[in-house]
């Protein structure tokens, strides 16, 4: 009895921990916002101030209550961004194109600047000075105290860079046309973590000191948010599928194959994906772990006749959910904190990367210099390598300094030279492989695709694709950092050369055969849908 009650008790408790889960972008608190036309968002140190552009208003609300505790006349008649500098409150405002030091106290307008653009939406103060948004430019400016001009610009995450806050070391921005919010590094412009929404038009955020504030447009909704809260990724949109996964080996002319060898590569459970269940065919196989721990189910077949065919397969009841992670930067260490182990296995040189060539080293040397960040010097090559080359298939897999040379390359070039300048850099980094749902739920996978990862300290094998993400926003391209879609089952987790899948993924074969014997290989996935579950 006593064990059935504590089992009882130890699902409870299992359900209300995965409840409790404070993943970045959780709402922790909301309340109705002070109007129904807010914008901009700010935190003087006690409360928030909220902007309404019809209401002409700044409301001061208390962040426990969402009382209102004071309201002051906006500087104009139509005010945008707000920001506090430690005592005073800015304000940008669209319809005058200014830009206000305001008196929290009474509304009197202390200070008036030009704004450096035209469609001002966002604000924020970083210490020393503001950053204001423009949704129409697409832009994110540091601006000139004295003046109002732009000193520093970047690109913004997405289409309709709304409201801005900043928490000490990042930037934040949310967007109303993508419903996410995004981290910003303030030197560089790149977007570090993507998180949902809590409503359907956000606009103002402001920081607490702990938490991100969200104001929501349409909801005319408060929100608090979790900015970390040791989680570090997501899982959402989960796909059940029947994966079977075919590799065929057919000879025309005289003659037969003397041995074949063919060996397919083991999914394997990891955070985004359970496999479920896993069969292989025909049955008689050994399971054998490369070198870099891959496990391989390997088949032998001999005097296959011309005109047979060979066929090896798995079958695998799957499930696959989105995952996000949440990496930031200054939370993954040095490179002196990589456990030796993965740092001597995944900085070794193979003949695709050439990891000694004078050409990978002077890169690597010219981007890295003295960082110690492996994720700083992980994000460099990412940029250096999708910024060099063009997505092509020129045929056949080419060594990292042919391809970087070259300026084109196939998914697996790409992931070649990402995975060479990495471990020049002592960065350990690998390939994973996988097959691929293209289009439908229900669907045939012939093409496949490879991406790199990097190990990041505190954090494990982190996705960075650097073919995926050759993308002009800055949004796209941080979607493929980190993060991966439920169209994705990886088979593949290789450092290249393997003793039995060779520099392939998914599979690959051995063969001897007779003379004038044609042997033609196909290998393909087809995905069968169970259920989806939200």
């Amino acid at each position: 009895m006593w064990r059935k009650c504590f089992a009882t008790v130890a699902v409870l408790l299992l359900s209300l921990s995965s409840s409790l889960l404070a993943y970045p972008g959780k709402v922790v608190r909301d309340f109705p916002s002070p109007g129904k036309f807010c914008t901009g968002l700010t935190f003087d140190g006690r409360a928030l101030w909220v902007a309404d552009y019809k209401a002409d208003r700044l409301f001061r609300v208390d962040i426990e209550t969402g009382k209102v505790l004071r309201a002051i006349p906006s500087p104009g008649f139509w005010p945008m961004g707000l920001a506090w500098d430690g005592a005073h409150l800015w304000n940008a405002d669209k319809g005058r194109k200014k830009i206000f030091e305001v008196d929290p106290v009474d509304g009197t307008v202390l200070k008036t600047l030009d704004a450096p653009s035209e469609n001002l939406e966002g604000l924020a103060w970083d210490g020393k000075t503001l950053w204001v948004s423009d949704a129409k430019s697409r832009e994110i400016m540091k601006i000139d105290l004295s003046d109002g001009t732009a000193v520093k610009t970047l690109a913004a995450p997405a289409q309709s860079p709304n409201g801005l806050a900043f928490d000490g070391v990042y930037l934040w921005c949310s967007d109303r046309m993508t419903d996410e919010i995004y981290m910003i590094e303030p030197d560089s412009g790149d977007v570090l973590v993507v998180l949902d929404a809590p409503g359907p038009y956000p606009h103002g955020l402001a920081w607490d000191g702990e938490c991100l504030w969200a104001v929501d447009q349409q909801k005319d909704t408060l929100y608090r948010l979790v900015r970390w809260d040791g989680e570090l990724y997501r899982l959402k949109d989960t796909r059940r599928a029947i994966v079977t996964f075919t590799h065929e080996v057919k000879s025309y002319g005289s003659g037969a194959i003397k041995k074949l060898q063919a060996c397919l590569a083991v999914p394997e459970d990891m955070p985004q994906q359970k496999v479920r269940s896993l069969t292989f065919s025909p049955g008689t196989h050994t399971l054998k772990k490369d070198r870099w721990l891959q496990e391989a189910a390997v088949f032998q077949y001999e005097n296959v006749p011309a005109g047979a065919a060979v066929e090896s397969g798995f079958e695998a009841d799957v499930e696959i959910s989105d995952i996000r992670s949440f990496i930031f930067p200054d939370r993954c260490g040095t490179l002196g904190d990589i456990p030796a182990e993965v740092r001597d296995r995944y900085t070794a040189d193979g003949s695709k990367y050439r990891i000694d060539d004078p050409y990978i080293q002077k890169i690597a040397r010219d981007l890295a210099g003295k960082e110690k960040n492996p994720y700083t010097i992980a994000r460099k090559m990412f940029d250096y390598v999708r910024e060099h080359l063009e997505y092509k298939l020129e045929g056949g897999w080419n060594a990292a300094p042919v391809v970087l040379k070259r300026g084109t390359g196939s998914c697996s070039e790409y992931s070649f030279c990402f995975i060479a300048l990495c471990r020049a850099a002592g960065v350990p980094a690998r390939y994973v492989g996988s097959v691929v749902v293209r289009g439908d739920d229900a669907s045939l996978d012939d093409t496949f695709h490879r991406w790199p990862q990097v190990y990041l300290p505190n954090y494990g094998w982190i996705t960075m694709d650097p073919q995926g993400g050759d993308k002009p926003l800055p949004r796209d391209r941080a979607l493929h950092i980190g993060n991966l879609s439920n169209r994705f089952l990886i088979t593949t987790q290789g450092g290249g050369d393997s003793e039995y899948l060779g520099w392939y993924y998914n599979c690959n074969e051995r063969y001897t055969c007779d003379p004038q014997l044609e042997v033609r290989i196909e290998a393909f996935a087809e995905w069968e849908p169970i259920e989806t579950k939200q």
